[in-house]
């Protein structure tokens, strides 16, 4: 069984709890594959604190919060799904994946890709012993790599275009 499927007999997922940001590039790469545009709004981040900026990654705020607050995210249905959660699980290609999702489960910041990240999954009783996130999804740290530059690129050309 696939881990984020044993991860969702455990507890609610990713796909159900994350706020999903997305690149205006995501939002086109997603758009041409499904035919539709319904699929993000912008919305106000759940957490207050999301909106201060981390030493770490300077440009993230700056880069996805517009100035009303808002930020541009995927839709959720009315129980917090993600719009693209299927029964068994996300209903679009890796490649057309908002970038976010395809860099899970790294943490990341303009300056690189760091560790695995388990937040959002019960690791202990999802990944064998002496595994981790990443290896048992398929994900390496240069794959991740790839995708953190084509997502830092997407948002740096978005907000110094005019």
């Amino acid at each position: 069984m696939h881990p984020c499927a044993r991860c969702a007999l455990l507890q609610r997922t990713c796909c159900q709890r994350a706020e999903v940001v997305i690149t205006a590039g995501d939002a086109a790469r997603i758009a041409r594959h499904t035919g539709r545009s319904d699929f993000w709004e912008y919305r106000l981040p759940e957490s207050p604190d999301y909106v201060f900026a981390d030493p770490d990654d300077p440009n993230w705020v700056p880069w996805t919060v517009r100035p009303d607050g808002t930020r541009r995210v995927l839709r959720r249905r009315p129980a917090g799904d993600c719009t693209f959660l299927g029964q068994a699980g996300c209903t679009l290609p890796g490649d057309v994946r908002p970038l976010i999702c395809r860099l899970y489960p790294y943490k990341y910041t303009e300056a690189g890709v760091g560790e695995v990240d388990d937040h959002y999954c019960p690791t202990a009783q999802v990944v064998p012993p002496g595994m981790d996130m990443a290896r048992m999804l398929g994900m390496t740290v240069e794959h991740a790599e790839s995708e953190r530059r084509q997502l830092y690129r997407e948002l740096r050309e978005e907000w110094e275009s005019p």
